[in-house]
C-alpha cells in the first residue's frame, strides 16, 4: 500500500497528471468488490460500533459525483476534462476511478450503486446525507457556470431521498440568488435535512448582509446549514478567504444552527477578532468560537476527513481531548474522499498514538473491503491519553 500511495503522491505533485498518470490513474484506484474480513478484523468491527445506536448513525457529510451525460442536470467545468488544465483533469480522473465510475454514460447511476452498496455493508440502518452543490453566483444573482467546478442540482438530491429509504438530502442554496429563499423554502417543504455551502468555491460570503433573510429563514425553518471552513483543496477555489470560521458569527447571530464542517482543520485565516495577530490557523479560530458559551447548541463540528492525511494531526488531537465538547460533533465521512487509500495514513495515526499497531493493520485491511466501514471504525478506535484521562469519541 506504501508504495502504491508514494508513487501517486509523487507523481500528482512533480508530473501534475500528465499522461502517463492519466492511465494510470484509474487501473490503479479502481475500488474492487467489498471482501470478506479476516476473524480479528470482524472483531475489530464488532467492537468498534459495540454501544451505538446504529439507527442514529448517519454519515453526515457524503458528496455526490454527477455528469451531464447522466441526465440529472448535473454538470462538470469543461476545464476538468481538459488536457490544458492537467491538475484538474487529473483530479476528475481520479474521482471516476476511486468512486467506481465506469464509464461517462452510467457515471450517475455507477456512483450511487457504489455508495449504496458500501453503505449497505457498513450501517445498512443508518442513513446517508447526499449533498448538492450550487454554482457560484454573483453579486447581482446571476449563475456563473464558467467560474463553478460542478453543479449537483436539488432536484436530484431530493429525488434520491424520495427513491432510496436510507438517503437524505442535504440542498445546496446560493444565498445571492434573488429567489434563494423561496428555493430554502420549497426544499423545506420536500424534505431537505440541511443546506450545503462550500464559501471557498462558491464565492459566499457568509459575513455579508445579504445572507441576512436567508438566515432569518433558515432559522426559522431549523434547518442546520452545513458550511466549509478553513482551506479548501479537493474543489478548484479562488475565495480562500471566504472560508474564514469568523465570518460564521452573523448566521450563528441569527439563531442559525451551523456544523463546520472538517472542524476548519486545514488553512490559516485572518484573526478578525484581532487584526494585528494576522494569520492563524483556522482551526484555532473555529475552536475559539466552539467554546464560546453563547453558541452552544448552536455551533457544531463535523468530522468528515477528520482522519486524512491533509488533516490528521493537531487539529484531531485537540477535537479528540475536548471530550466537553463531544456531544456537538456530527459524524461524518466526506465520501468519496475516504475511498482513496492514500489519503487514508493509519501509519500516522500510529505514530501520533491514537490507535495500536495491530488496528492500524486491521482498519488497512477494512480500508480495501469497504472504505465507508473502515472510516467509521477508525475514529471509534482513536484513543489518546491527557492529563492521565483517557479519551475518546462519545457514543
Amino acid at each position: 500500500m506504501m508504495k502504491r500511495r508514494t508513487f501517486l503522491k509523487t507523481g500528482a505533485a512533480v508530473l501534475g497528471g500528465l499522461a502517463l498518470l492519466r492511465y494510470a490513474i484509474p487501473w490503479w484506484l479502481r475500488p474492487g468488490p467489498i471482501r470478506p474480513l479476516s476473524g480479528e478484523a470482524r472483531e475489530l468491527v464488532d467492537t468498534a460500533l459495540s454501544g451505538l445506536d446504529l439507527p442514529r448513525v448517519w454519515d453526515s457529510h457524503v458528496h455526490l459525483i454527477g455528469v451531464e451525460e447522466g441526465g440529472n442536470g448535473c454538470a462538470v467545468n469543461p476545464k476538468m476534462r481538459s488536457h490544458l488544465y492537467p491538475r484538474l483533469r487529473f483530479q476528475f480522473d481520479a474521482f471516476k476511478a476511486g468512486s467506481g465510475i465506469r464509464s461517462m454514460e452510467t457515471a450517475d447511476r455507477d456512483y450511487v450503486d457504489r455508495l449504496l452498496l458500501l453503505h449497505r455493508d457498513a450501517n445498512p440502518a443508518g442513513r446517508l446525507v447526499l449533498l448538492g452543490f450550487d454554482y457560484l453566483v454573483d453579486r447581482d444573482g446571476t449563475e456563473q457556470p464558467e467560474q463553478s467546478s460542478f453543479y449537483i442540482p436539488n432536484e436530484y438530491v431530493l429525488g434520491l431521498a424520495e427513491r432510496y429509504p436510507e438517503i437524505k438530502a442535504c440542498v445546496s442554496i446560493h444565498p445571492y440568488r434573488n429567489d434563494a429563499v423561496e428555493r430554502l423554502s420549497l426544499a423545506a417543504e420536500q424534505g431537505a435535512v440541511g443546506v450545503k455551502w462550500l464559501p471557498n468555491a462558491q464565492g459566499i460570503d457568509p459575513g455579508d448582509s445579504r445572507c441576512d433573510r436567508f438566515y432569518s429563514r433558515l432559522a426559522e425553518l431549523g434547518i442546520p446549514l452545513l458550511t466549509h471552513a478553513g482551506h479548501e483543496l479537493s474543489v478548484d477555489s479562488g475565495y480562500q478567504t471566504l472560508g474564514n470560521p469568523l465570518r460564521l458569527r452573523r448566521a450563528l447571530d441569527h439563531g442559525v444552527r451551523v456544523i463546520v464542517a472538517h472542524c476548519a482543520s486545514f488553512g490559516k485565516d485572518e484573526d478578525l477578532d484581532n487584526p494585528d495577530r494576522g494569520q492563524v490557523p483556522a482551526f484555532d479560530l473555529f475552536m475559539r468560537m466552539f467554546r464560546e458559551r453563547r453558541y452552544d447548541g448552536l455551533l457544531y463540528g463535523d468530522l468528515a476527513a477528520a482522519a486524512l492525511v491533509n488533516r490528521a494531526g493537531r487539529p484531531l488531537r485537540e477535537i479528540l481531548t475536548a471530550s466537553d465538547l463531544h456531544h456537538r460533533l456530527v459524524n461524518g465521512s466526506d465520501y468519496p474522499l475516504p475511498a482513496f487509500d492514500e489519503m487514508v495514513w493509519t501509519g500516522r495515526m500510529k505514530r501520533d498514538g491514537l490507535i495500536t499497531a495491530e488496528q492500524a493493520t486491521l482498519v488497512d485491511e477494512i480500508q480495501r473491503s469497504n472504505p465507508l466501514l473502515a472510516d467509521l471504525v477508525l475514529k471509534r478506535c482513536m484513543r489518546l491519553e491527557r492529563d492521565g484521562v483517557v479519551h475518546r469519541f462519545h457514543d
